[in-house]
Formats: structure tokens, sequence, C-alpha cells
């Protein structure tokens, strides 16, 4: 990644946000532009955005499909409701803080081989998982498998921009998103059928199988594109930025054991603040910052991150929470959860491919908070549902919020990448997938601790429920409805309660992203 000017200048044009409105930029072709963007012959556009796509949905794929799974986990493992949380959250974690140096590394040294070395990562920690019991080490895999994820992810998408000419590339960003968003479902429906005919561990032999294709694929079609006078890895600013993420998050998930207003909980939030306020500071006087914190003085920049982080927010925190309530409440099996969720992806596939003409016609900022808002309506939808709920109040939740997110994700992306010139697009998809990534990482440990913390205040056992039992249930709810009753009805009641809590929790943060997105974008010059 190529530092980025404070200021824009003559040799730095501001390029519209809207994907259909063509781009005349005056940056001279510069050697760095030149190799960030090799001549391919157009029939091979084809294949590389497959190849890529398929790269994409290997690793997204990853952060939902274990989902599916967790009620088995949790048996087989006896994990608690924490450590559940920690074997989903430890490669979002790993994925969102390692996303800018693995971009830089891509960047200079060639973002085939960024996709080849995080490929071949990936597909062997999946390989070694199905052959582990313990959830230490489950958790261990899953942080291997995130440093894989971390090499892909953005190889991706900046390989996209950087081989598609202007013209076509808002109509390949717009399938990379659509893939980006519809494969944490599919990876959600695969896991469910394996799940029929064998255990957790085959959604891990699944890993396996997708990466193999995907570095077939690489080897064979994508061409190698690099900045080879890209400037050193920024060492200090990435070890700031891991160290910040890494106390932040730990003390969410850990706030249900130690409590929110803990000396545990508040030290730790505070210090992965202060860390990541210090990575802000270094990155402003850093000669090649890792990220530069200007960038987000631009409009469209800051509202295409912030937009992009908190869908995903509250998309991956949904998704650790529903997949418990189908199977441990309604009582579905994993394959049925799994085809229940297909609501989603039918208003999400369809919207994530209308969106560029949408924004080109209503303006990208109508297009991007009106997906915002429908995806609120969906969060608050399936809030209402409770244990006696009928599926079509989970369906009719789930539709809209597809809709929204195939509505939103779309421009903002755009707005992300077009709002940067064509030396700068690594930065752009960095970024991009940092918000994602991010989101996700943050909502399943927010969503995920409200579940922990709420569960634990409304279970009320009788008095006559052993010690033994009572402190089984209260660590994990996936325990709790495998010890009889009347402890399994009282932990079904308390879920639900919890879940409800959580799931506002995820529609205010998608609110406050319209209304943010609505701001950075107001005036007609800004689409």
């Amino acid at each position: 990644m190529t530092t980025p000017p404070a200021v824009p200048t003559a040799a730095t044009p501001t390029v519209p946000a809207s994907p259909t409105v063509p781009a005349t930029p005056t940056v001279p072709a510069s050697p760095d532009t030149r190799a960030a963007a090799p001549d391919i012959p157009t029939s091979r556009h084809g294949p590389v955005l497959a190849v890529t796509c398929l790269g994409l949905a290997t690793v997204v794929s990853a952060m939902s499909s274990l989902n599916v799974a967790l009620p088995s986990i949790a048996t087989g493992t006896h994990a608690s409701q924490t450590r559940l949380s920690w074997i989903i959250d430890a490669y979002s974690l790993v994925f969102a803080s390692l996303l800018l140096p693995a971009g830089a590394l891509g960047d200079r040294f060639g973002r085939r081989r960024a996709l080849l070395a995080g490929l071949a990562i990936f597909g062997a920690g999946s390989a070694a998982a199905p052959f582990t019991s313990s959830a230490g080490a489950l958790i261990g895999l899953r942080c291997v498998l995130g440093l894989g994820a971390a090499l892909v992810m953005p190889a991706t998408l900046s390989t996209i921009t950087g081989t598609f000419p202007r013209e076509r590339r808002a109509a390949a960003v717009s399938v990379w998103a659509a893939v980006a968003g519809s494969s944490a479902i599919l990876g959600v429906l695969a896991s469910g059928l394996l799940l029929q005919v064998w255990s957790w561990r085959a959604v891990f032999v699944l890993g396996v199988v997708l990466a193999a294709l995907a570095v077939l694929g690489t080897w064979r079609f994508v061409p190698d594109t690099a900045d080879p006078a890209h400037p050193p890895i920024d060492v200090a600013g990435a070890g700031l930025a891991v160290a910040g993420l890494g106390a932040l998050v730990y003390s969410i998930i850990e706030a249900p054991e130690h409590g929110w207003l803990s000396d545990v909980t508040l030290g730790g939030l505070g210090a992965g603040l202060a860390l990541l306020v210090a990575f802000v500071l270094w990155e402003l006087r850093a000669s090649a910052p890792l990220l530069d914190p200007r960038l987000f003085t631009r409009p469209a920049f800051a509202a295409g991150s912030l937009s992009i982080m908190l869908q995903f927010f509250a998309f991956f925190g949904l998704i650790f929470v529903l997949m418990q309530y189908l199977q441990l409440v309604r009582g579905d099996s994993a394959l049925m959860a799994a085809v229940s969720v297909l609501p989603m992806t039918a208003g999400l596939i369809p919207a994530s491919r209308l969106a560029p003409r949408l924004a080109a016609r209503i303006g990208a900022r109508a297009c991007c908070v009106g997906g915002l808002l429908l995806l609120t309506a969906g969060m608050i939808v399936l809030a209402q549902v409770d244990a006696a709920s009928s599926y079509w109040l989970v369906a009719g939740g789930l539709y809209p919020l597809g809709l929204g997110m195939g509505f939103a994700m779309t421009p903002a992306t755009t707005a992300i990448t077009d709002s940067l010139p064509p030396a700068l697009q690594g930065v752009g998809s960095a970024v991009n997938d940092l918000s994602r990534e991010l989101g996700g990482a943050l909502g399943i440990a927010v969503l995920g601790s409200l579940l922990g913390s709420a569960y634990r205040s409304r279970l009320a056992l009788p008095a006559a429920v052993s010690t033994d039992l009572a402190e089984r249930a209260r660590a994990s709810f996936g325990l709790a409805v495998h010890l009889g009753e009347p402890v399994r009805s009282q932990a079904r009641s308390a879920f639900v309660d919890a879940m409800s809590i959580a799931l506002l929790g995820g529609a205010a943060a998608t609110a406050l992203a319209a209304v943010a997105v609505a701001v950075l974008l107001r005036g007609p010059g800004r689409r």
C-alpha cells in the first residue's frame, strides 16, 4: 500500500463514488500504477473474477459455517458460552487484526503470491482441525485459519481493481460484493448438509476442498500484480493495531465471566482503546503508514467504511445468535436451521446485482441509507421472535435484512474504491476488507457478550436444582438444554429474552450507520 497524500492535488483527482459515472482520472501513468494494473486479455477477466471470488468465498464462509455446528461443538467439547464465542471469534479477530499488514505484504511482494500462501495456510489449518476434540486447540487452529484468510481477502479485491479496466470495475465489484455477502449464508447451508451425515469436523473438510480448488485456479489464471517500490512494512503500526483490537475484543467476550463493570473488563477496554489511539497517532507521524487516518477525511471513504463495518457487525452477530435459537429453542436439525436462513440470501443476491443501477438512478446516498434502514427493520422484527413464534415471523425478518444488505453493500464498497486514485487501490481494498472483518469480529463479540450476560441474569432456576446442574446451565445454553426439566424450559426462556436484547443492539448499530451515511454523503456533489 502506498502512502496517500494528505491533501488531494491536481495529480490526485476526486473520483465520483457512483459506480456508473465514467471516471476521467488525470493521474499520470507511473511505474507503480502500471505494476498494479497489468494488461491482460479481456477473455481472462472472467476466469480471474471466478477464481478470486472462490478464494473470497472460502475465507468468508469460514466465518459463519461453524455457527451451525455450535450445539454439537458445545456437547462434544463441553465448551461454555464464552468458549463458544471464542471458537467463532478467534478466526474473525486474527483475520481483522492482520488484514492491513497482510494487504501491505501482498502489495509489495505480489497479490498472487499472497493468495497462494494464504490459501495454503488456511487449507493446512482446516486439515488439522478435524483431529482435535479440545475447545482450546480448536480456538488455536481457528487463529491459524484467520492468518491465512488475512492474506487471501485483500488480495482478491485488489486483484480485481488492479486488473479490470475502470469501465468494468463497478460490475466486477458488485459480483465480488454479492459473493462476499452470500457466501456466508451458503457456508451455513453447506455445513448443515454435511452435519446431516457427519459431525462438526466435516465443516473443516469443506474448507480443505475449497482451498485446494482456489489454489489450482490461482496458479492457472491469476496474474501477479505488485508494487515493487512499496515502502517497508509498518511493523510498529501493525503491532499497535493487533494489540489494541486483541485487548478490546478479549475484554468484550470475557465480560459475561468477569462482569461488565469489573476491573478486568474496564481495564482491558481502556487498554485496547489507548492502544488504538496510539496506533492513530503513530500512523499520522509515520513516513510510510500502514493506514493513513487522513483518508477518513474523505466523506465517501468514511461513509463506505462505516457502513460496511456496521452492516457486518449486525450480520455476523445475528448468525451467531440465530443458529443457536433455531436448533436449541425451535429444535430444528442442523440442515433445517441452515435452510431457514435462505430468505436472507433470496433478498441479498438480487439486491446486490441491482444496486449499481439503483444507485445510478437515485444516488448512492439514498441507496445505501435505504438499505441500512431495511436491515434495521429486519433486525427489529427478528427481536420479536420467541419460542412459540411461527417460522414466517423469522422469514419476515430475514428477507428485508438480506435486501437491505444487498442495497447498502455494493455502493458502500464502490464508494471506498472510487474515492481513491488508481495508485491507492490496494489501500481501498484493505480498508474495505478490514471494515467487514472488524465489524464481524466486534459483532460476534458484542452481541455474543450481550447474549451471554442477559442469559445468565435471566436464568431463574428452582431451588431444588443442584448447584452442579445450575452452574453447568449458567455456563452454556448448549449444555442446559440437555439437562432435563425444569432446567431446559427455564434456559430456553432466558435465552429467548437474551436474544431479543442482543438483536436490538444490532438494530441500534445499523440505525446509527444509516444516520452517519446520510450526514457524510449529504449535498448534491457527494453521490
